[in-house]
């Protein structure tokens, strides 16, 4: 009977509404119901019902042809924001760290096959794309990204490389899923990840875990920097100390 409950409890509406939510991205701002319903595998009545639902509640508009979430859907994200202490907690750390190092660094959470930005400090624009808290990058070829997936179970690290279909950004990236695995290999036994030029041309990152106090893995920080300033091997050997320590202070904070 337990292992029944969560299929009763299961709320399949609920479900696919916020899968409506979340096909809307910075590429795609603005869809139609077949859009909706090709990007969420869901019947174009299914798509129609969710989308009109979340416009009377306020989370869509509706022009006509169509649809576009409304800045209500900050809410969601605020929620977390609010109830979690760990982006209040490393802000500061981040903003000392960009000042020491002149370069800007970051924090991120594993979610799926991609990372997520819970904190930022920016010294000056690094990619193409503005980078913020909430925004989404791919983990597989991202040094926080690296960092997370090294300290899972290989298969689940792998799992979840594969489920995000991995294809090169640029010359540099590495998407053989066998070489992937030897580098997390690797991460996970050096403690740090360094990524030269594979989610971006130029783009260099080096990136650690955060540990809480029971010694668990709970998110990733970097500093990202432009090769045209310093190599892979001259951001590792200057900054790494300097990210050893701010890891060594905020250990016994983490809860």
């Amino acid at each position: 009977m337990a292992g029944e409950a969560p299929d009763r409890d299961h709320m399949a509406a609920l479900e696919k509404g916020l899968a409506v939510i979340e096909c809307f991205d910075a590429a795609h701002d603005k869809l139609t119901i077949a859009d909706v319903a090709r990007a969420t595998d869901l019947s174009r009545a299914a798509a129609r019902r969710c989308l009109l639902t979340l416009t009377r509640i306020g989370y869509a508009e509706f022009d006509g042809k169509f649809f576009r979430l409304t800045p209500r859907v900050l809410r969601l994200g605020h929620a977390w924001l609010a109830s979690t202490a760990l982006p209040q907690l490393v802000q500061p750390f981040l903003e000392r760290l960009s000042e020491e190092t002149h370069e800007s660094s970051s924090a991120c959470l594993l979610d799926g096959h991609e990372i997520v930005y819970i904190a930022r400090s920016a010294q000056r624009r690094i990619m193409s794309v503005g980078l913020s808290v909430g925004t989404r990058l791919p983990a597989f070829c991202t040094s926080m990204g690296r960092v997370l997936l090294a300290f899972r179970d290989p298969a689940d690290a792998q799992a979840r490389i594969l489920a995000g279909k991995p294809r090169a950004l640029t010359p540099h990236t590495v998407t053989d899923p066998g070489r992937l695995a030897d580098i997390l290999a690797g991460v996970r036994e050096q403690g740090h990840c360094v990524v030269d030029q594979e989610l971006e041309l130029g783009l260099i990152s080096l990136a650690m875990p955060l540990f809480n106090a029971r010694g668990e893995v709970i998110a990733a920080f970097n500093i990202s920097g432009q090769v045209q300033r310093s190599s892979a091997q001259e951001m590792a050997e200057r900054f790494l100390p300097k990210m050893q320590s701010l890891q060594a202070m905020l250990r016994p904070l983490i809860t």
